[in-house]
């Protein structure tokens, strides 16, 4: 792909990520992705254990999840393919628009930010607002918890949602992007440990679990440097400490990185504590880590264009 037409498309898309926000639902890809996960993993988990290791649930899920990321995989590489035969501006807006719904940056913005507003009116309300964001129990939660929770989600839907698709398309165009957000979506619907929806998913997503690790594995660990780099942090030695703490052999990158440079303390309660000497956030907590994610995504585009034109050469 010419690397003129994917910079160009690249920050396209995030112009109108900015500007215009998410399609609407019957548009949105990652909502179509969402839809066949949601019909195919009724059938392919079990309403109870069979046995463990459950052997045919794990094939009938890494089944399920190959045949449509190959679906997908195989729409975005024609669909590209037939972009670029068009003359290469028309080519750059269009795929820009195509792109666009792969990312996700000001929808994450703007709710975290919607968190700390309802904090400002009231505990229960910071509490509601969170639960549109995360998937914890949010009842019990104190309102720094709540604030850390918030921050939590910046740091990792960071690389979800805007780094590791971006990182993607730079390496494999469109289709590149397009997988790793049906891996990611996969892993968020299906890979959990024990019951969901009435579902048993401890082997039937374990597929989609190790495949949304393998995709995030460098993007995460990028995400974390650019982070410490925008904030002028020279704690790496503390990050390769913190980001082993969580379950996620990804997730606690960004988010330790995250906790570091906020100087902060974050955590799950009962489960991990990053940087734990580190104050409960306030406020302004919330605000300096969306502008920190804000210059991360900046230093992103500004690599990212790099990178598209070395891998011309």
């Amino acid at each position: 792909m010419n690397w003129a037409v994917a910079a160009a498309a690249l920050l396209l898309a995030l112009a109108v990520d900015v500007w215009l926000g998410e399609p609407r639902a019957r548009w949105h890809p990652v909502v179509w992705i969402g839809n066949y996960l949601g019909w195919i993993g009724q059938r392919i988990a079990p309403a109870q254990a069979a046995r463990d290791p459950d052997f045919k649930a794990f094939v009938l899920g890494a089944l399920a999840w190959s045949a449509g990321a190959a679906t997908v995989c195989v729409a975005a590489w024609w669909l590209q393919h037939a972009l670029l035969q068009l003359p290469a501006l028309l080519a750059a807006v269009l795929l820009g628009l195509v792109l666009k719904p792969l990312l996700a940056w000001a929808m994450l913005q703007r709710e975290v930010l919607a968190v700390e507003a309802a904090l400002g009116e009231s505990l229960d309300a910071g509490r509601q607002r969170l639960s549109w964001l995360v998937s914890r129990d949010v009842a019990a939660l104190t309102e720094g918890q709540v604030r850390e929770s918030a921050i939590e989600s910046l740091a990792e839907n960071l690389n979800d949602s805007v780094v590791a698709p971006i990182f993607w398309f730079v390496l494999f165009g469109l289709p590149g992007a397009a997988l790793y957000r049906f891996a990611n979506t996969a892993d968020a619907m299906w890979g959990y440990r024990g019951v969901r929806n009435g579902r048993v998913w401890e082997w039937a997503g374990k597929w989609a679990a190790w495949a949304d690790d393998v995709l995030s594995w460098l993007p995460a660990r990028i995400t974390a440097v650019l982070l410490l780099a925008v904030a002028g942090s020279g704690r790496g030695w503390a990050l390769l400490r913190e980001a082993r703490l969580t379950p996620s052999p990804n997730s606690g990158w960004p988010m330790a990185a995250m906790a570091l440079v906020l100087d902060v303390r974050l955590g799950k309660p009962g489960v991990y504590t990053l940087n734990s000497s580190g104050r409960v956030p306030v406020a302004a907590d919330t605000q300096q880590a969306v502008r920190y994610a804000r210059n991360t995504l900046l230093a992103l585009i500004l690599a990212a264009l790099v990178a598209l034109v070395l891998i011309a050469r």
